[in-house]
């Protein structure tokens, strides 16, 4: 594929990952208390509780806070600036970072609604990302 910088899963991350390369976003459920939560963590930042589960979310939400960047942040970004990034909360409650695609960055302000999708980055990482709804 590319030079791009790509995480790294962990144990913890893993249902994450496998998840996005299936095509679902995943989140982590408390199983005592419920609370719904990202990013993964080994425990409950709710009730400290430490079995978690995954739930598929619905990929809808919307935009909390963006910026636009002109400078590129590594290498592989070199050729695709100007780009959005933004915190985006999700319909289930959660917040999340990620690059607004498939969209005109122009047209991005807070508040708007986004849906997520899924880029391919490597053989074993794809990437949530979104783009504005409608």
């Amino acid at each position: 594929m590319s030079n791009r910088p790509l995480p790294m899963p962990t144990e913890d991350t893993k249902p994450y990952w496998e998840g996005a390369k299936a095509g679902k976003l995943m989140i982590q459920k408390c199983t005592a208390c419920g609370s719904l939560q990202f990013y993964p963590r080994t425990y409950c930042m709710g009730c400290l509780n430490e079995s978690m589960t995954w739930v598929e979310a619905s990929g809808n939400g919307t935009v909390y806070a963006f910026t636009i960047n002109h400078r590129p942040a590594n290498e592989y970004m070199k050729d695709k600036t100007p780009y959005a990034v933004a915190a985006i909360d999700l319909d289930e409650g959660v917040r999340m970072l990620a690059n607004i695609v498939e969209s005109d960055i122009m047209k991005v302000k807070c508040g708007a609604g986004v849906q997520v999708v899924f880029e391919k980055a490597s053989e074993e990482i794809t990437l949530p990302q979104f783009k504005l709804a409608g």
